[in-house]
């Protein structure tokens, strides 16, 4: 098991462990309730890890529903932690303040069970809302001038669908609405940028037929995301094949001689190495500097070696954190983590919030994209 799995299973056992005393403080429970929600929530840590186990013994309906329960679980836990967290700084500032100003404040510091159901009720509020939201998939629209365009050609539509992750949760009504809504803006190109499965394959095998309703003039391109290697990637290669996509591994294409599309691989991950080499330097030499040049990328990390080439790229990833606040966190790893950004040497840097969810089926103040870059000619 990787580095990262093991750091994330200590951090969800950890927080599962915060939200049992809080209830234990609350609820003041006996010996008998206390092992039954012990066992509850070591069930719902070990829950991620029982789906897949599920899935691969062909239990599809099964692993369905515990997908969705234990991730909305997932979800509501980590809710129920930041207000948790919020309402004791809450209590300390108050607790602080009577220290100093002698003043006893104990009637608002030690109402466990007050704070437990305040937590509980703004969590409640949030997951309801978070259902809610990821399911308002958004058009993101943006203009992008430059010379490099032809002046015949005035404007190319490039629309980008990035971290659909195509699974349990998402399925076939949720591909219906973004099918429906890349049509509705008649892109030129449909890329996407990494992350368009995570589940075993055998299950959502007939949803690249959807895909292949989606017609495009100059074509529809695709890289992998880190989610493709953990899928299996011949497997979700060969998916993303059939769903019309032409797959971009460190691999340039000139579209008609109007933009040239390039796209890498996902770096290597927790030991699992995705692909080749990622080597955009060496694309680079590939490029034609005459024409407007743009790079596939699932993470939003542009290399420095290769601003002076591309003009734009466009990689998704954080999903903006999917539940806020955590784009806090996101914004750790990552400087550029959702928007249209300026690099340097006149390059642009667009990163989608993800068209879909990963884990938990909640979206809360990120909601869920579709991209529409228009790029067009700037007369001189």
């Amino acid at each position: 098991m990787s580095l990262f799995f093991i750091t994330f299973f200590l951090i969800y056992g950890g927080i599962h462990f915060y939200v049992f005393m809080k209830a234990r403080a609350a609820f003041a429970s006996g010996i008998t309730i206390n092992i039954t929600i012990g066992a509850i929530m070591l069930f719902m840590i070990l829950a991620p890890v029982i789906v897949r186990l599920t899935e691969k013994a062909g239990h599809e309906e099964l692993a369905r529903i515990l997908a969705f329960v234990c991730y909305t679980w997932m979800g509501a836990i980590f809710i129920f932690f930041l207000t948790g967290i919020i309402c004791d700084l809450f209590r300390l500032a108050w607790y602080t303040s009577g220290v100093l100003w002698s003043r006893d404040f104990s009637h608002i510091v030690s109402s466990h069970r007050f704070y437990f159901f305040l937590c509980l009720v703004a969590t409640i509020l949030v997951v309801i809302y978070g259902i809610f939201e990821a399911r308002q998939l958004k058009i993101e629209h943006l203009v992008v001038s430059t010379d490099k365009i032809p002046y015949e050609v005035g404007k190319i539509r490039i629309v980008q669908i990035s971290d659909v992750h195509l699974g349990l949760i998402i399925g076939e009504e949720r591909i219906k609405s973004i099918v429906k809504a890349v049509q509705m803006v008649k892109p030129d190109i449909l890329v996407s940028t990494g992350d368009l499965v995570d589940v075993q394959l055998d299950n959502i095998a007939g949803l690249a037929a959807f895909f292949q309703q989606i017609h495009t003039p100059y074509g529809k391109f695709a890289v992998t995301g880190n989610h493709e290697f953990y899928t299996g990637i011949d497997r979700a290669l060969e998916f993303t094949e059939k769903a019309g996509f032409r797959i971009l591994r460190e691999e340039a294409v000139d579209i008609h001689g109007i933009v040239t599309i390039a796209g890498v691989d996902d770096e290597a991950i927790g030991g699992l190495q995705a692909g080749s080499n990622v080597s955009e330097e060496r694309l680079c030499a590939e490029i034609n500097n005459s024409q407007y040049a743009i790079l596939l990328k699932h993470r939003p990390v542009p290399y420095a070696g290769s601003l002076c080439i591309y003009d734009l790229q466009l990689s998704g990833h954080t999903h903006k954190g999917q539940i806020f606040p955590f784009f806090l966190i996101t914004r750790l790893f990552f400087r550029q983590y959702a928007g249209f950004y300026r690099l340097d040497n006149g390059s642009f840097l667009y990163v989608n919030r993800g068209t879909g969810t990963w884990g938990p089926p909640i979206r809360f103040l990120a909601p869920p994209e579709v991209t529409v870059i228009d790029i067009v000619h700037k007369a001189d």
